[in-house]
């Protein structure tokens, strides 16, 4: 088909279907596609993880492919016990076509909890590099230890990627990726790497910048190393952007959902998320459907993991100046609608889902909350007077209490809110109510800095912190990710950062540790 017609929904979801089952496909369906160099360009992943089951991930370079660039291309795959491939427990072959960006996303089930496999993907004579991937603990089984690595927020153009090779040699269990994997800007400031290939906007666009990030070797080798929780910011579409709503309007594409659906299928496209995420199919993105991020998972009776998406539902920012879109400061004195109970970040379908899962959460130790930022208030002005961000929670005041009442359901042992899209260590603990001086701490908050993406100021964390008591430690200088370790009785959280992003033998150190106990929610510095 040519380059501007596009593919019927029932055809989109018949590729999707085939290219995420374990199928097996005739041998002629794949003996005629022999590589020319190497088709794994953009290497492997693993993600969407359970007790029984996972998804493979790859992508090919039709460049590398005996083939037009309209065709398919049946690609073999193997999962084992061992990294030689000698005790194989599942093989197929799975379909990358053009019109899914030659991805493929093999959706695995039967599998023993608790269990490490080792994974690979196979074309012609090519040979993927090898993955290693891990199912979870069985819901309700005794779980001794988890170590989740959070980061976010990788612009290309502001560093080398060098932290994800210094959290490979810190071996988390998992991955939770919380926004902006990418972003949109054609980065031609840069004095250090520019991304080419000017704005992104079209599928094409965002294919090619997902390729350039995922050629990356230290990427490559954390994403093959374990499995993968993702969930987006609004950098995978457009800055600033909510819901249908398009964003800072710096650059536009004609019909913002349009490109919102390009975007979202792209990212479906380059993570290892099964099909059931396109609720109905690729072909609803054009109409505005969702792609469903948001989840559960258990790590036996350790720890609940909520997954959240705080950029598909949100409600427009409230009082931005006349005529603009996307965020600003806002003196909350000044906005009739700053604490309009109706308005939401999350979107009530699915702040009623995570009511509800919070309400069914007892019998774990930690409930974990990822999602994309500062859940705590953030004021800008010194003194009485108040200034606010309105992208983020700060904006959405009233579904913030909403969340913190959920989190004091009986039965929510423990909760712990992991953030990012600040660029900037936040540590402190959750509050029943902000607006209330003493009130009741009802959890603990982690929201993590970038993995190289600039702060703004370097200079104003100590005044923030005194404006701000409910959080305990802040900084800005320093990129990086962090490492939580949770057991049964605490939960130790050591913050990383890297010396220089702008060097590639950057190195990495503790920049501060912190302990929290069991049962109490209260953050003590380790």
């Amino acid at each position: 088909m040519g380059p501007g017609m596009a593919p019927d929904r029932r055809q989109l979801l018949r590729w999707a279907s085939a290219a995420s089952s374990a199928l097996w496909l005739p041998r002629s369906a794949w003996s005629q596609t022999r590589a020319l160099d190497d088709p794994f360009y953009c290497g492997v992943a693993s993600g969407s993880p359970t007790a029984d089951g996972l998804v493979l991930w790859t992508r090919l370079d039709p460049k590398a492919l005996r083939m037009g660039p309209d065709g398919s291309a049946a690609v073999r795959w193997e999962l084992a016990h061992d990294a030689q491939f000698a005790r194989v427990v599942q093989r197929g072959q799975s379909l990358a076509s053009a019109a899914l960006g030659w991805s493929v996303h093999v959706d695995l089930a039967g599998l023993a909890p608790a269990r490490a496999y080792h994974y690979r993907f196979l074309l012609g004579d090519a040979v993927s590099a090898t993955g290693r991937t891990r199912t979870l603990p069985a819901p309700g089984s005794a779980a001794a230890q988890l170590r989740l690595a959070y980061a976010s927020c990788q612009k290309w153009e502001d560093g080398y990627f060098s932290a994800w090779r210094h959290m490979l040699a810190d071996a988390p269990d998992l991955v939770l990726f919380l926004g902006d994997y990418l972003y949109e800007y054609p980065g031609t400031g840069s004095k250090l790497r520019k991304p080419g290939g000017g704005w992104v906007l079209t599928l094409d666009d965002y294919r090619a910048r997902y390729a350039l990030y995922k050629s990356d070797p230290d990427l490559q080798a954390m994403h093959a190393a374990c499995p993968w929780l993702m969930t987006w910011d609004d950098h995978e579409v457009q800055n600033d952007y909510a819901g249908l709503q398009a964003g800072d309007g710096l650059v536009s594409a004609p019909d913002f959902a349009a490109r919102r659906a390009a975007a979202y299928q792209a990212y479906y496209e380059n993570m290892p998320l099964r099909a059931s995420v396109l609720t109905q199919a690729l072909g609803g993105l054009a109409t505005g459907a969702e792609l469903r991020l948001y989840g559960q998972l258990a790590y036996g009776n350790l720890a609940q993991l909520y997954l959240l998406d705080a950029r598909q539902y949100k409600d427009p920012q409230a009082c931005n100046p006349e005529g603009k879109t996307g965020s600003s400061l806002v003196r909350p004195e000044t906005c009739a609608a700053w604490s309009d109970p109706a308005r939401s970040l999350l979107g009530g379908a699915q702040e009623q889902w995570l009511a509800g899962a919070l309400a069914s959460a007892g019998g774990v130790r930690w409930n974990v909350l990822g999602q994309q930022t500062l859940l705590g208030p953030r004021d800008f002005a010194s003194g009485p007077a108040q200034k606010f961000w309105n992208d983020g929670w700060d904006g959405y005041s009233a579904a913030r209490t909403r969340l913190t009442t959920a989190l004091q359901q009986p039965g929510v042992a423990n909760p712990v809110v992991l953030g990012g899209d600040v660029h900037e260590n936040w540590v402190g603990h959750v509050l029943a109510d902000y607006a209330r001086a003493g009130s009741k701490k009802v959890g603990v908050e982690f929201c993590g800095t970038s993995i190289t993406s600039k702060s703004g100021k370097t200079d104003s964390s100590a005044a923030l912190l005194q404006e701000n008591p409910h959080f305990v430690f802040a900084n800005a200088q320093y990129r990086g990710y962090g490492l939580a370790d949770f057991t049964p009785g605490q939960l130790n959280v050591r913050l990383r950062v890297l010396d220089d992003v702008q060097r590639q033998d950057s190195t990495v150190s503790t920049l501060a540790a912190f302990a929290v106990e069991a049962g109490r929610a209260e953050v003590l510095t380790a």
